[in-house]
């Protein structure tokens, strides 16, 4: 049986990530690594933070704080987050750990064996008022391609273009703002990421079911202008791998670090090391190695598309390059952007909702829901509060959640707390059952194909299927006149609560939860014959009426809400 190896691109530890970065990676990646351990696979899950580069030394210095300090604070806070969210990381490391540094440094070696490494001697941007190198990072100014005013030196962030420092119009340094910058002499290690293009190309050309953004995002970096470029992977920098080639010093690179580029998709193996020695898992290698087991791994990345030149081409070449049998991603899921209330969400502008403001507000499956329903999977999306409030009432409270509340209440005022036994199912019951088998499968295939919002869209008519059951059947009215008739209908509806929550249970897992609590069932099991699953519960099984599942938002809260979220946050 296939076993399934998950990542989402790893967050920047520079602050709480918002909806938009949790929507590109994270979230999407946990609904498939829930979906397919309820399907019975094996399935490790695996994220971290990315903790190297000049994000982290920016924000540490506007904290306050020593770098080290700022990341292992950072780093709790996310992981705390992540889980409040529901994210069910089977890892979630640290870059910084000591497993990346020893692999990343390992890599460097094997690939300088292989020729695949060149040193350089480069002129990098000086600040004379800051009295150092500016790395890609520590540099703005305006794009040459788009004019876009707050590129950075690495990458524009409006039209992904990839950058390097001086290509930018009137730089600026981002530690001091200072314009006296100068161009000097430094010496860098250089992926000669161009001896890889045929082998990249010919791989690509392999992937036909990966989504045409993905792809033509690695073609366009492959092919466009003068096509892939060699990349540097040191910066001048204190805070990151030191530059060693495997245990050895590199001559000439003393006080250099790798680029944050290079060490930080490198994680994604080195997390899997960092399970196994905390005790979660063993034999790390027989998920990342192809001589060690690694054969029957599927593994699939998430990411948003800013990430994919870096998944597509730098990462690989990374590993083919070593000519060591690791583990390459099969599939690479990426989405376009969220954009928020007719702009940008932006971590570093503080513009949007973010992780920690979301559940202040209202719990993690309101928020997974919506997110989820209208991923960016074709285009960008837009969050409005409007839309969210209708989404919210309309699926979650109105669809879902009165139908348990509807049912579960009806039967304790007819037939007490217990699943009744008379009645036997007629025309209608089983034509819900044939419709429902149909739409499952529907929903299985969605979500085998990872089509998150077609896979939301498949759920929501699943649950509106019992609505309308409910309502043409009308079992108040029905138990006037026939009983036992009512009964049969009310039984085949309780049924139906546990297969909800185990199809729900990937997008909203606390939800879902609650309603297998409710009905006294600790696991449902993947419904493979719908019909046997809607007889799971038997005439006499005692349940409790459970909770509100989900309260409607008040115009006044929506509202509130988007007067509070108007600006940035501080």
């Amino acid at each position: 049986m296939t076993r399934h190896l998950i990542t989402s691109a790893i967050p920047y530890i520079n602050g709480i990530k918002h909806l938009g970065n949790l929507v590109g990676s994270q979230l999407p990646a946990d609904l498939y690594a829930r979906y397919l351990r309820g399907r019975g696979y094996e399935v490790l899950f695996l994220c971290a933070t990315d903790e190297h580069g000049t994000p982290a030394e920016l924000a540490a210095a506007k904290a306050g704080k020593p770098v080290e300090e700022y990341c292992a604070e950072m780093y709790a806070v996310q992981a705390k987050i992540a889980a409040d969210f529901g994210l069910s990381f089977d890892h979630f490391g640290r870059s910084s750990s000591e497993q990346n540094k020893r692999l990343t440094q390992h890599f460097a070696g094997a690939l300088a064996d292989e020729g695949l490494i060149e040193e350089i001697e480069q002129s990098q941007i000086y600040s004379q008022t800051d009295g150092r190198f500016l790395p890609d990072r520590y540099v703005e100014g305006t794009c040459p391609n788009c004019g876009f005013e707050d590129a950075r030196g690495d990458q524009c962030d409006n039209c992904t273009k990839q950058l390097d420092p001086e290509d930018l119009i009137n730089p600026r340094s981002t530690v001091s703002g200072a314009t006296d910058l100068e161009m000097r002499a430094t010496k860098h290690l250089f992926l000669k990421q161009s001896k890889m293009k045929d082998r990249l190309n010919d791989w690509i050309e392999s992937k036909t079911d990966w989504p045409v953004l993905t792809t033509s995002i690695a073609k366009k970096w492959l092919h466009d202008g003068d096509g892939l470029q060699d990349r540097g992977i040191t910066r001048d920098l204190k805070w990151g791998v030191p530059v060693k080639r495997g245990d050895a010093p590199w001559p000439g690179m003393e006080g250099k670090v790798f680029y944050v580029w290079f060490d930080a998709p490198i994680e994604y193996i080195a997390c899997a090391q960092e399970w196994v020695d905390a005790g979660k898992g063993e034999n790390w290698e027989r998920w990342w190695r192809t001589d060690k087991g690694a054969d029957d791994v599927r593994y699939t990345q998430f990411m948003g598309k800013d990430n994919v030149p870096f998944h597509t081409l730098s990462f690989p070449a990374t590993i083919m390059g070593s000519n060591e049998p690791w583990k390459l991603v099969d599939y690479i899921k990426s989405f376009n952007y969220l954009n928020y209330d007719g702009g940008q969400f932006s971590t570093s502008r503080g513009r949007g909702v973010f992780m920690d403001q979301a559940l202040e507000i209202l719990p993690a499956d309101y928020w997974r829901w919506w997110l989820l329903s209208h991923a960016p999977e074709t285009s960008d999306a837009e969050f409005t509060w409007e839309n969210f409030q209708s989404s919210a009432n309309k699926d979650l409270a109105d669809v879902l959640g009165n139908f348990v509340s509807r049912i579960t209440k009806f039967c304790r005022s007819k037939f007490g707390e217990a699943v009744p036994s008379a009645g036997e199912y007629g025309e209608a019951e089983h034509a819900l059952i044939a419709d429902l088998t149909a739409r499952v499968a529907k929903y299985a295939d969605h979500m085998d194909a990872m089509e998150v919002r077609k896979s939301a869209a498949e759920l929501r008519a699943i649950w509106a299927a019992g609505n309308e059951y409910l309502q043409a059947q009308a079992p108040w009215t029905t138990f006037k006149t026939d009983p036992d008739r009512a009964a049969a209908q009310t039984r085949l509806a309780l049924n139906l609560i546990p297969l909800y929550a185990t199809l729900a249970a990937p997008f909203i897992p606390d939800a879902a939860a609650k309603m297998l609590a409710g009905m006294k069932i600790a696991d449902a099991g993947w419904p493979n014959d719908v019909a046997a699953a809607v007889a799971q519960l038997p005439a006499g099984h005692v349940f409790e009426v459970p909770e509100v599942l989900f309260a409607k938002i008040t115009d006044d809260q929506r509202d509130e809400w988007a007067a509070r979220f108007a600006g940035t946050r501080d």
